[in-house]
């Protein structure tokens, strides 16, 4: 983030924090969109559980917005920190209960093997994530989710090719391991 954006992103909180609605508008409107394809992404495309994560998402930013230091980073990492720990909160608490997702369907409908296998799959991809730690989804997130090349990863990141690559490599094999560990 440049030091306009910096400027840019602390101007917008202390106005949305001094209760300037248009504001929170505009941040929303400029954020929600991507947003909610990261969710999305990051619940294995699950929409139902999508949907609740990205409203406590926005809810648990509404309410700590005061502690979004735009000198730490940009306010849609902010906000796509929040979703990882809510999802994978959201996540942990199902498996916990032993719940299983559904894909939202008439009640007189029957799901498929297809659509069944595909939320299997989903779910799966969705616990996977939630295993990994922070660092290996956020290099997933960067080549996977918004499509950067290794150059632009390791520019972002500020190291070498190498060793995003090895990143990535490791950050792949841990997903596939968690991704079979979580085979039904």
């Amino acid at each position: 983030m440049t030091n306009g954006d910096t400027w840019r992103e602390r101007a917008t909180r202390d106005a949305v924090l001094a209760g300037d609605t248009g504001a929170w508008r505009l941040w929303f409107d400029t954020h929600f969109e991507r947003l909610s394809a990261y969710v999305q992404w990051r619940c294995g495309g699950l929409r139902d559980l999508a949907d609740d994560v990205l409203q406590e998402t926005w809810l648990t930013a509404v309410r700590r917005l005061s502690a979004f230091d735009p000198a730490k980073g940009s306010f849609f990492n902010w906000l796509c920190g929040i979703a990882s720990n809510t999802a994978r909160n959201a996540i942990r608490t199902r498996q916990r209960a032993n719940l299983r997702i559904r894909p939202l369907t008439p009640k007189d409908d029957v799901p498929s093997a297809d659509a069944s296998n595909a939320t299997e799959k989903a779910e799966r991809v969705a616990s996977a994530l939630t295993e990994l730690p922070d660092h290996y989804e956020a290099v997933l997130r960067a080549k996977y989710f918004d499509q950067q090349t290794v150059e632009q990863i390791a520019k972002a990141r500020g190291e070498s090719l190498k060793a995003v690559e090895s990143l990535l490599s490791r950050a792949r094999q841990a997903f596939r391991d968690a991704y079979e560990k979580f085979n039904v």
